[in-house]
């Protein structure tokens, strides 16, 4: 086999690893990923803007707003108006956004994490290089992309 065939299979092992863990949490708490992702940043932040969570998971205002129009719509996020600006408007989990956020399994990404960051300091960069390498070659290093593990997150939302 050649050494492209093989770096392709771990790719797509990567990628069916990401695409098997997201349906999991889809099935188990009806969230996708990124809903997942904005609903633990409202929790985290205080009374955030819209533009607050884009900024922190490194999607789009208008994606973000779509998920949130989904996760208001089933009653899971609520939107405030500021009563100091009109303009703007906060975002807070319901009591049934904060119960089902509780309860959501962890994502992928923070195993991910974990095991890389015990990794030593050089092994990490040879693997950043390496896939930034593998993007650019790819032609995908200008995409919209989440630091988090998600497979068709962007067109899972709009």
């Amino acid at each position: 086999m050649e050494k492209y065939e093989q770096l392709l299979i771990s790719l797509r092992r990567v990628i069916r690893a990401i695409d098997i863990h997201s349906r999991q949490l889809n099935k188990q708490s009806g969230l996708t990923g990124p809903q997942l992702m904005v609903m633990q940043n409202i929790a985290h932040l205080d009374a955030p803007l819209v533009k607050e969570i884009a900024q922190e998971v490194a999607l789009s205002p208008a994606t973000v707003t779509t998920i949130i129009d989904r996760l208001e719509s089933r009653k899971l996020v609520i939107r405030t108006r500021s009563e100091t600006d009109k303009r703007k408007v906060h975002l807070s989990l319901s009591e049934a956004g904060q119960a089902l956020l509780s309860a959501a399994p962890k994502p992928l990404q923070e195993h991910f994490i974990t095991r890389y960051q015990n990794l030593e300091g050089w092994e990490q960069s040879q693997l950043l290089s390496s896939v930034e390498r593998i993007a650019s070659m790819m032609d995908a290093q200008e995409l919209d992309a989440a630091p988090v593990l998600l497979v068709g997150q962007i067109q899972a939302e709009d």
